[in-house]
């Protein structure tokens, strides 16, 4: 009998998959990928377009809750956010980085307390030059507080800020989400950096 892993995916638009006319977006196609390599996950997709890390982090433990609450299953959660916290509003940014990171760092203290393996993708480029300098040094921020913990960090952002489809797309589509075709390269990202080694270490092989 297949292990009963699912996976929780917390996050903003590109978690959702915004601008993906197939509905898959990168969380679609990975899960679909953990399938063929006989795998089989439940997944939730709890990604909403526009949350910041502050919008998730207040959101967090009641939609893990509520989804974690079969003890005989395996559970994991991947955390995608960051791109909005680099927004500036009203003549700063939304999100001060240190803030930023300290957030992703009590969400994965919240997983891991549960007992929930943690996965977390960094947060992809939107278009602006100014703005992707500035997921861009966020990334790096996320990157060394996520491998501190020896954890699992896919970074994304300056891979698909020279990757054509995805910025082709985005160009063509709202500016900052791709099609079909982006989306699919962030799942190759994502499965590259060890996506089926890190649904084996949930347990149940």
């Amino acid at each position: 009998m297949p292990a009963d892993r699912r996976i929780l995916f917390f996050g903003d638009s590109f978690v959702a998959g915004a601008g993906d006319p197939t509905g898959l977006g990168w969380v679609g196609r990975v899960v679909a990928a953990a399938h063929d390599a006989g795998r089989p996950v439940t997944a939730y997709n709890l990604g909403i377009r526009g949350d910041s890390s502050a919008d998730v982090a207040a959101r967090f433990e009641p939609e893990l809750a509520a989804r974690t609450r079969n003890a005989a299953a395996s559970y994991g959660v991947v955390l995608g956010f960051g791109a909005n916290d680099m927004l500036i509003e009203d003549n700063r940014l939304r999100v001060p980085p240190g803030r930023s990171v300290g957030t992703l760092n009590r969400l994965i203290d919240l997983a891991q307390d549960g007992g929930h393996g943690v996965l977390v993708v960094g947060p992809p480029p939107v278009g602006e030059p100014e703005e992707d300098e500035r997921i861009r040094e966020l990334s790096s921020q996320y990157a060394h507080a996520v491998t501190h913990r020896n954890l699992r960090y896919v970074e994304t952002a300056r891979v698909l800020s020279a990757h054509d489809v995805w910025r082709s797309e985005a160009a063509a589509n709202d500016g900052s989400h791709p099609a079909a075709g982006g989306y699919a390269a962030l799942a190759e990202i994502v499965r590259a950096a060890g996506w089926t080694d890190w649904l084996d270490g949930l347990g149940g092989g």
